[in-house]
């Protein structure tokens, strides 16, 4: 007993030694104080295959923080991060309630992170869910906090955020939905891309539960107008409204009809295919979709982006 008790103590500690070590070697976050830092990642697509990223001006989509609406940031900030101009990396309340629930629920199903530590995830370490990388993502997130300004945490968290297959950032997001910059992004459309992050491949999929996304989208158009961010004629202006879908079903019975008439060429037999995703093109609808693969995000680059509106209150943008 006494034996196992020991082993059981030695490999905590060395574990701890393990974590202690890797700290060490942490990337430094002093560089993204300087907006022109160009980096690069791995995204993963649908298919499980990883690709290289730009994070940075020389991505075609980076859209810098004055070509986001302050809808679009305050949308993210009140549904994902409600306390964000309140703590200093880590949320310790919104940790609590996280442990309480997982207890619960005998499951790891709420994570609690801040808007922060995602930054620090997607940009510096992997999807495990493991104590180690736990603790180097607060580690990052405290060190993030003291280097940058808020405005730029949420100016590097809007542009990584995955939104589709394989479009990462409210820039890419804006053309693949709507067809426009970000800057053009109508309120209701600011809260229907925010209303996608929990869950952009399955849960809130608009191409598969379009009406889950459009009830989470109302319930932070509401967050909104309770901030003061929306007045009352635009809350009522922005619940009116609704993604473009005009046409959706014809345009993807033709695209399964084209890919059937292919199938019978080559063996003689249809059969039908599931719809998904294909970007939207400039000047037309919000949503679209075709049958077969998934579609390739464009190559990146850079294009000018217009300056976004105000908006009140402003998302603060203090010095360091």
């Amino acid at each position: 007993m006494k034996k196992m008790l020991y082993l059981a103590i030695g490999a905590v500690v060395a574990y701890g030694a393990y974590i202690a070590l890797s700290l060490m070697f942490l990337p430094s976050v002093e560089e993204l104080k300087n907006r022109r830092t160009n980096m690069t990642i791995q995204v993963k697509d649908w298919h499980g295959d990883y690709h290289p990223f730009t994070v940075g001006p020389k991505n075609r989509y980076w859209t810098p923080s004055g070509g986001i609406p302050a809808e679009m940031k305050w949308a993210v900030i009140l549904a994902e991060d409600s306390n964000f101009y309140k703590h200093e990396g880590i949320d310790v309340k919104a940790i609590k309630n996280a442990i309480k629930y997982d207890l619960e629920k005998k499951s790891f199903a709420r994570g609690a992170s801040t808007i922060t530590q995602q930054v620090a995830k997607n940009l510096f370490l992997s999807r495990e869910k493991t104590i180690s990388r736990k603790v180097k993502e607060i580690v990052l997130a405290k060190r993030m906090e003291e280097e940058l300004t808020k405005g730029r945490i949420i100016e590097l968290y809007l542009n990584v955020v995955e939104l589709g297959p394989m479009v990462y950032g409210i820039g890419h997001g804006a053309r693949y939905y709507f067809g426009k910059p970000a800057s053009a992004l109508t309120p209701r459309e600011c809260a229907f891309l925010a209303a996608m992050l929990p869950g952009p491949r399955v849960a809130y999929n608009p191409y598969k539960n379009l009406d889950k996304v459009l009830k989470r989208s109302n319930m932070i158009l509401r967050l909104l107008r309770n901030k003061g961010v929306l007045s009352a004629g635009e809350y009522q202006q922005a619940l009116g409204q609704e993604p473009n879908i005009a046409g959706l079903q014809r345009k993807v019975d033709q695209s399964i009809e084209k890919v059937e008439a292919t199938f019978q060429n080559f063996t003689g037999s249809a059969g039908p295919q599931e719809p998904v995703p294909v970007p939207a093109s400039e000047g037309e609808g919000t949503v679209k979709e075709a049958p077969a693969a998934l579609p390739p995000a464009e190559p990146a680059g850079t294009t000018p982006v217009e300056e976004g509106k105000g908006g009140a209150p402003p998302v603060q943008e203090e010095q360091k």
